[in-house]
């Protein structure tokens, strides 16, 4: 396989919809502003696993780095508003930087044989980075394997369980249960895989990657 970077994603407000990048630098925490804006209700972290209607509001950041809801700061009151109207009027907004911000690692890694056979639009499975070049579902053996992109070396860890956000059309912002079942019954409930950043630095969309098997 002949492989390298298809594309790279940040998602500056935690389960809201993301932005696509053209570079990025990668760090011990993953990618700089992934995640540090999260959606809080009196229950704790609020999702849109069950607050759908949260991606259908896009986090980006700004040239200074600071995080936007659908172009407006992110601790504005319009901000709050719309994320208010998507999960609920006791939601709130709050900045958290601490490693456990990420549900398992602070990457995740999708490859595009797998995203095919999927046969839906990559962006319901949340990637950071999608490998292209990739033959069908090589990343089931993919565990444990390193890929070396530059000076940035990324660690796979394990096959992502998926959860209800697979669910949600990107563009629509409706639900589709059938895509949870399916994913059960043809991947065994797993898509792309958890991964860490071993050695830093930063990648770009058409980068050559190398796998260590």
């Amino acid at each position: 396989m002949s492989l390298h970077v298809a594309g790279l994603w940040r998602y500056p407000v935690k389960t809201l919809a993301g932005e696509s990048l053209t570079s990025a630098e990668f760090t011990s925490e993953g990618i700089p502003g992934d995640r540090v804006i999260q959606v809080y209700g009196p229950e704790g972290v609020r999702t849109a696993r069950r607050q759908y209607k949260l991606l259908g509001l896009h986090g980006t950041l700004d040239a200074n780095g600071r995080a936007l809801i659908d172009g407006v700061p992110w601790d504005s009151a319009d901000a709050l508003t719309a994320v208010q109207r998507a999960a609920g009027a006791d939601a709130e907004l709050a900045e958290y930087h601490g490693i456990d911000r990420f549900d398992i690692l602070p990457l995740l890694v999708a490859t595009d044989g797998a995203v095919a056979a999927f046969g839906r639009d990559v962006r319901r499975l949340r990637p950071n980075i999608l490998i292209g070049g990739v033959v069908g579902m090589a990343e089931r053996g993919w565990e444990g394997a390193e890929l070396q992109i530059g000076d940035v070396i990324i660690g796979l860890d394990s096959l992502r369980a998926r959860c209800p956000i697979t669910t949600v059309d990107p563009d629509t912002i409706t639900r589709d249960p059938e895509v949870l079942r399916d994913i059960g019954h043809r991947f065994g409930g797993r898509l792309a895989l958890n991964a860490r950043v071993l050695r830093p630095g930063y990648v770009r969309v058409g980068d050559p990657v190398m796998l260590t098997l």
